[in-house]
């Protein structure tokens, strides 16, 4: 079998994996989600209640910066330490995933393994696995930190396939008529997942898929859809194990993921707003009123603050994406202005009670169409960070898989 840049795995699931009442509370949302929201997560905490679960491994986001995050950086070095993986269900392999998403349409994947070596985060790259979009280096160290003592990793990392070939569809092949390894309801309102097991001859029969799809591509070939951070965390992490041991059969090269293809019915992408807080808002609006016209043009975006809204279109684009040309703005505004902040938010929903805030302005804006990624990527490079998002907030992968990372 011909070496992949994605690979089945020794993946480790909770032993309880067939209880699905335990498992809705092992699972937890990804962590940069409901960032600016951390009743969400306090809900969360509330509904694990001293179970196992999967929040004892990870730092939402919403706590960064907060009184939780000491406390809890210091439970989940403990909980990483006393990590025994002989209490753990392994799968060696890969898993076929049918995920329910809360408006009812279902998205189909493969959770395995990426190889770190193929994947580089920088601009200009030209890396098999591509950042589809701009990394923010800043939020890198936070998480390298968290790997760098971790036995195990824990993904919510989802890469894009243009899967003409049907990789996936081969994997739901070859899963029919076998009982999942997991099988429940995901908690907070995410729907529902469940998991197949590909093993000895389903998996090979899958690997072989893989290694075709891999042969008839050139230029991107795995494209980032959600978790670019993480795994961009993880190659950082990666880039010290080897400088420090030179072992390139380290299991820290890799990163569990999950594939899934593009097109992929219940793939949506949907745009992700903006908000500016802390801000003077007549100061703002006065300064974005020099680069926007109410005259009608390409790039239109439309203003929330304190209950209103209004249409605006930029007069000269600074970036061929309506996105690109508002962030080279607030960027701009905010390093001027270091009292300023800018929080990336899911859902209209969300965006409009979080701009009923004093001294906050939401942008609301169309996203790009997902047919338009691919070759956005190839022709350009990465995205303007945080573009689009695939689904609501409730949409996003939830942690369940786990994957030592240490020899």
């Amino acid at each position: 079998m011909k070496k992949t840049i994605f690979s089945s795995a020794e993946i480790l699931l909770p032993k309880f994996c067939t209880d699905p009442t335990k498992m809705s509370k092992w699972a937890v949302i990804a962590c940069d989600q409901f960032t600016s929201e951390p009743e969400y997560w306090d809900k969360c905490r509330k509904l694990i209640s001293g179970n196992m679960s999967a929040y004892d491994y990870i730092m939402p986001e919403a706590y960064l910066e907060s009184e939780i995050e000491g406390s809890h950086n210091v439970e989940i070095e403990n909980n990483m330490r006393e990590f025994d993986p002989s209490n753990m269900t392994q799968v060696n392999g890969l898993l076929y995933i049918e995920r329910t998403l809360p408006n009812g349409s279902v998205r189909h994947g493969i959770v395995g393994k990426i190889d770190l070596e193929a994947y580089d985060y920088s601009v200009g790259s030209t890396s098999p696995v591509r950042a589809t979009e701009a990394t923010v280096v800043e939020r890198i160290p936070p998480r390298r930190k968290i790997r760098a003592s971790a036995k195990v990793e824990l993904p919510h990392i989802l890469i894009l396939i243009d899967d003409e070939i049907g990789v996936i569809s081969e994997a739901k092949c070859q899963a029919s008529g076998t009982a999942p390894v997991y099988d429940f309801d995901l908690m907070l309102g995410g729907g529902h997942i469940s998991a197949y097991a590909l093993t000895e001859d389903s998996l090979a029969a899958v690997e072989n898929k893989i290694a075709e799809y891999e042969s008839d591509r050139s230029g991107v070939v795995y494209a980032m859809g959600d978790g670019n951070h993480s795994l961009a965390a993880a190659k950082a992490h990666w880039e010290n194990v080897k400088r420090e041991t030179g072992d390139m059969s380290h299991p820290a090269r890799y990163a569990l993921c999950e594939i899934t293809a593009l097109s992929d019915e219940s793939l949506v992408f949907e745009p992700i707003y903006r908000i500016v807080k802390n801000c003077d808002k007549t100061d703002f609006l006065m300064e974005l009123a020099k680069i926007t016209t109410k005259e009608e043009s390409e790039q239109k975006i439309t203003i929330i603050s304190g209950g209103k809204r209004e249409d605006l279109f930029f007069d000269s684009p600074a970036h061929a994406l309506t996105v690109g040309t508002l962030q080279i703005f607030i960027d701009e505004y905010i390093a001027s202005h270091p009292d300023a902040t800018c929080d990336y938010i899911h859902g209209e929903d969300s965006l409009f009670k979080l701009s009923e805030a004093e001294d906050t302005v939401g942008f609301l804006f169309d996203g790009m169409d997902k047919s338009e990624l691919f070759p956005y990527v190839e022709s350009y490079g990465s995205l303007p960070r945080k573009t689009f998002s695939m689904g609501e907030a409730e949409s996003k992968r939830y942690y369940i898989e786990l994957r030592q990372i240490t020899k």
